[in-house]
């Protein structure tokens, strides 16, 4: 329905005001088709507050966004700051396990809006949590405000690690 409403949109080229149609709508154009309304940093931006599930996880479509993303965003290596974490938004879940160990903390807060992770990205996570070289700090000095900000990164918490929270 989305490709179809995309074609109908941009029948007649694309509109101006793109930043006021649904963001889940801009998954179906690429950032060229964009650029004539704004940069490609805030069609990312966009992009990244879009319900990414609409295509499936592992498609070409969402790894070619990934990868216009990253180049956009000028993110040469494997480490992503905050900044860049807050423009991809939702497209931290298709980060790659590399991605999360090199970003440290910056990515958590995007991460524990994810729906599920690959065992690469759950391994990638726990070791983050454990150094405890996060804005969080050690799951040691963990209160219920820093459970309920990381809700979403619970279930892929291991015993080594819950066991280390307060209670």
């Amino acid at each position: 329905q989305l490709s179809c409403l995309v074609t109908m949109v941009t029948l007649r080229g694309i509109p101006k005001d793109l930043d006021s149609y649904p963001k889940d709508l801009l998954l179906f154009l690429s950032p060229s088709d964009y650029a004539a309304t704004g940069s490609c940093r805030q069609y990312f931006s966009n992009i990244g507050k879009a319900n990414l599930d609409v295509l499936q996880r592992e498609s070409s479509q969402r790894k070619q966004l990934l990868l216009e993303a990253l180049a956009c965003l000028e993110i040469p290596g494997t480490q992503v700051n905050e900044e860049n974490a807050e423009i991809l938004g939702r497209l931290v879940c298709d980060l790659g396990g590399e991605y999360i160990r090199s970003s440290g903390g910056s990515l958590l807060k995007q991460l524990s809006q994810c729906e599920s992770f690959l065992p690469d990205q759950e391994e990638a996570i726990r070791s983050v949590i454990s150094s405890g070289n996060t804005t969080f700090g050690p799951p040691v000095v963990w209160s219920a405000f820093t459970l309920n900000k990381l809700s979403g990164l619970i279930p892929v918490f291991d015993h080594s690690i819950l066991q280390k929270v307060p209670k």
